[in-house]
């Protein structure tokens, strides 16, 4: 295993906290750091239950944080920095949740637009802890996987490239930090109201 091992789990964990945080979840390409560290596993840089442990908590205590606000400060939520910046996109949280009730926060964990929104909007429209707690974990322990199979599959594909491989091993990292930008470029295009 690697000696710097604990800064990708820690870089993990951040992409998965700062994802849950409000407006700075938009910008932070949680979703696709889990993916491409992912496909360290098979090389043994990680492990399996690190980068699932690192990516679970880390959105499991950003939601929890969220919540936690939205909950204790319902009637301030629309006022406080940076959430009064981006009224259009707490009215779409607010619109989707009371669309979906509890599936909202199951699905928002998937849709990249709101997942920072729907934790804090659940607290501040009054969702119980004893309901909007089970949904969150049920949905973080899907997304996990989701996000970290894929990226492990990548990497074991690569490893068995063959000893050719080892000479692309640049170029291949190169490929991964392009598609990431690539990725974060489109959603960002894609959806540019909701992230300013």
């Amino acid at each position: 295993m690697s000696s710097h091992a604990y800064l990708a789990y820690a870089a993990l964990f951040l992409a998965a906290f700062l994802e849950a945080v409000p407006v700075a979840g938009s910008f932070v390409p949680g979703s696709t750091v889990i993916l491409s560290l992912s496909a360290l596993i098979p090389a043994g840089d990680l492990s399996l239950t690190g980068v699932l442990a690192a990516a679970i908590i880390g959105a499991a205590i950003g939601d929890s944080l969220a919540y936690g606000l939205g909950h204790r400060y319902p009637h301030r939520i629309r006022g406080i920095w940076p959430l009064r910046n981006y009224p259009l996109v707490v009215e779409r949280s607010e619109a989707f949740f009371r669309k979906y009730g509890g599936a909202a926060v199951f699905l928002a964990r998937f849709l990249p637009p709101v997942r920072a929104f729907v934790p804090i909007t659940a607290g501040a429209l009054g969702m119980a802890p004893g309901r909007f707690f089970p949904i969150n974990i049920v949905a973080i322990l899907c997304w996990a996987p989701a996000h970290v199979v894929p990226g492990m599959l990548a990497g074991e594909a690569y490893g068995h490239a063959g000893a050719f491989a080892g000479h692309l091993t640049m170029p291949i990292i190169a490929g991964i930090v392009a598609a990431a930008i690539l990725v974060w470029a489109i959603r960002r295009w894609m959806w540019p109201s909701e992230i300013g």
